[in-house]
């Protein structure tokens, strides 16, 4: 099981009262959600294996020069002397340390790569893994890892994750008309405001899925464009010729990354904390008692 551990605790961050708060008034509400979120994952799909993957750049330099806009909207402060950083609400930033602390105590795998995020992450263990795999997010980039000759789903939350959409190639096709590496071309044509990617200005979504089943792919719908018999519209045509710059670079800032050097580390979850003393100071000074004893209840077992 992996888990995009930001995309995790923004939901629960929104979904979790900032009522929750440490004995001194900290809010926690992130922190507590996401051990929740882990308590249940691990108590409904019995993982042998997980890890929380990890943003060490959410915004990496090698998508940014290709693609100027994107993330940019979401940039807080430019810093030229260093890397951006990303918008987050004030309460939530402060929380982020604590998260890592604890899964850390607990023995929970972290992973991040410098100049990777955490999908890349993600696309390297998954494109790796020798067993099913579940990746859960609430980010629809990561539809494009599903495979099912290989066992590879999304689980995506629809309520906290005691509801998740299980996306497999079936789901995709129904909803898309794509599946696996075509998920790729869609995205790219039509463009994500959320990720500052412009898309084909006039190809959306639904024009998107009929081009690529007309053509089968990227590279097929670009052929088409310089083909008269293709059958593309006059505007079509235009606007993908217009677009061709952007096409030839945007499915590398799209896809994610299959081969990030990945650090040594032990997927296995643990059945007791790595670091009980530190854990249980971290609880105390957090009020994370109940939350704790829930997930540690359950990974006993």
């Amino acid at each position: 099981m992996l888990l995009d551990t930001a995309s995790l605790y923004f939901r629960a961050y929104f979904g979790v009262p900032d009522s929750v708060r440490a004995p001194d008034g900290t809010p926690v509400n992130a922190v507590r959600g996401l051990l929740d979120f882990i308590t249940r994952l691990v108590q409904d799909h019995h993982p042998d294996d997980l890890v929380a993957c990890w943003d060490a750049d959410w915004r990496p330099q090698w998508r940014v020069d290709l693609i100027p806009s994107y993330k940019a909207h979401r940039v807080a402060v430019e810093t030229p002397e260093g890397p951006d950083e990303e918008e987050t609400p004030d309460t939530l930033a402060p929380q982020v340390p604590i998260i890592e602390a604890v899964l850390d105590a607990l023995g929970i795998a972290r992973v991040g790569v410098a100049g990777y995020e955490a999908d890349d992450v993600i696309g390297t263990l998954a494109g790796a893994a020798t067993g099913p795999v579940d990746i859960v997010t609430g980010d629809r980039d990561l539809y494009q890892l599903v495979d099912d000759a290989r066992g590879v789903r999304v689980l995506y939350p629809l309520k906290g994750v005691g509801s998740l959409q299980l996306t497999d190639e079936a789901w995709l096709r129904e909803k898309y008309g794509v599946a696996g590496s075509g998920y790729v071309d869609l995205a790219l044509l039509r463009g994500d405001p959320s990720d500052g990617l412009p898309g084909v200005p006039g190809i959306g979504e639904k024009t998107a899925a009929k081009l690529l089943d007309a053509f089968g792919d990227l590279a097929g719908i670009m052929a088409a464009v310089d083909d008269p018999r293709s059958g593309l519209t006059p505007s079509q045509r235009k606007r993908l010729d217009e677009a061709r710059d952007y096409v030839a670079v945007a499915p590398t800032v799209v896809r994610v990354a299959g081969d990030v050097p990945l650090p040594d580390f032990d997927p296995a979850l643990p059945s007791e904390p790595l670091d009980p003393e530190t854990l249980d100071a971290l609880a105390a000074r957090w009020g994370l008692n109940n939350a704790l004893h829930r997930l540690l209840t359950v990974l006993g077992k």
